[in-house]
């Protein structure tokens, strides 16, 4: 058979398209704001991961400026090689002490990142068990390792217990899980798990991708939100989302890290990151580091996105932490797509969330928020919203 053939039998993306309520690949024309020009229409964005709106920060928009016009374009090689700059380890060394780690390794993406970690870390006779919410990469790095994979029920900590209590008392143990989940903005339940950690001869991994710059002092993430800076044994996390660039980080101890910095194949065998998003994402972690009131700002934004929806009778998933993701249940493919295009056509950009990433029935639309909305932007935003679910009865 031509390998080929279900690439002629896939008809999902053709069928959409044709009925109009295609979602993806909608072209931006101007810079990721709180307000968009997308296909040549002014848009209020609700879905973008730049929760403290560094991306139009003009002192980090002039760093990556200026680095590109000192160190050219890309650094041409792996970190290995030719590719480390002292800006890299200046980030590597910053990021350490704001996390209250010994050591920081980064990435060129954040999917390298839960690759490169897991895939180094996880060897014949461990296991590695996981969250079934947890992120994309995470599995795709259990899948690269040659240990074996485990799933427990989205923070059911009883199944999580059962699970270790199951497992050979000699094995390599590595729980890994979301920090801030980032379908359904809630928050792990750390404190269960450090305790079933130690309880079972575990180590902990949390990927802070959507908690870093969110929740904790000063935004240093989920274990910090918990108090339990020094109980987790690793966090990773992006420079995408919070810090407005590009590439990934772990953040574990000296020992960890140096394993992983020459064992980890994505990490070896990857160009590193390219000199401006390397200062981009310098700048926007000095930035939160003088500048802890932002992330006050985004928990203030927040509130009154959560507020605004339920005074206009938005069902949505109620969960602690002031996180600025608010997913709406929509239920459905099909009502889910008619609703995003909608909403989208009215003047709003929403993330639709279809499976796989969430269940057959549980689909909805993905709304984010930023440290730069205003009060009045939000209330024209969640005004559309509203208008359209009252449209197709989902309210």
């Amino acid at each position: 058979m031509d390998i080929f053939k279900k690439c002629y039998d896939f008809t999902a993306v053709r069928d959409a398209k044709e009925a109009g309520i295609y979602p993806y690949f909608h072209a931006l024309e101007s810079r990721q704001d709180v307000e968009v020009i997308m296909e040549g229409k002014r848009r209020i964005m609700l879905g973008s991961n730049n929760y403290l709106g560094l991306t139009v920060n003009e002192d980090i928009i002039n760093a990556g400026i200026e680095t590109l016009r000192q160190y050219g374009t890309g650094c041409s090689g792996s970190r290995f090689l030719n590719g480390t700059l002292r800006m890299h380890l200046e980030l590597e060394e910053e990021l350490a002490d704001f996390l209250n780690k010994e050591s920081v390794v980064t990435f060129s993406t954040g999917f390298q990142t839960n690759l490169g970690i897991i895939s180094a870390l996880v060897g014949h006779g461990d296991y590695v068990i996981c969250d079934k919410e947890n992120h994309a990469s995470i599995y795709d790095g259990c899948k690269l390792s040659y240990g074996r994979r485990l799933l427990y029920r989205h923070s059911d900590m009883d199944e999580l217990e059962r699970i270790l209590k199951g497992l050979p008392e000699d094995s390599g143990k590595l729980i890994v899980t979301d920090g801030v989940f980032s379908m359904g903005g809630d928050i792990a339940k750390l404190p269960e798990i450090v305790a079933l950690a130690k309880k079972y001869g575990a180590r902990t991994m949390v990927d802070d991708a959507h908690a870093l710059g969110v929740i904790g002092r000063g935004g240093r993430g989920t274990a910090d939100y918990f108090g339990l800076a020094d109980e987790v044994d690793i966090y990773m996390g992006t420079f995408s989302k919070s810090l407005a660039s590009l590439g990934g980080y772990m953040a574990a101890s000296a020992p960890v890290a140096e394993y992983v910095r020459h064992t980890s194949r994505p990490f070896i065998f990857s160009a590193s990151i390219p000199p401006a998003s390397c200062a981009t994402a310098l700048a926007a972690l000095r930035h939160l580091r003088t500048h802890p009131e932002i992330v006050d700002r985004l928990a203030e934004i927040t509130r009154y996105a959560h507020e605004g929806m339920r005074a206009r009778g938005i069902r949505i998933r109620e969960s602690e932490g002031n996180i600025p993701i608010i997913p709406i249940y929509t239920n459905d493919v099909m009502t889910t797509l008619n609703v995003a295009k909608a909403i989208y056509d009215a003047g709003v950009y929403v993330n639709p969330v279809l499976p796989p990433a969430v269940p057959e029935s549980d689909c909805l639309l993905r709304t984010s928020y930023m440290a730069i909305h205003t009060e009045a932007l939000l209330d024209e935003a969640l005004d559309i919203i509203q208008s359209v679910l009252v449209r197709f009865g989902i309210q």
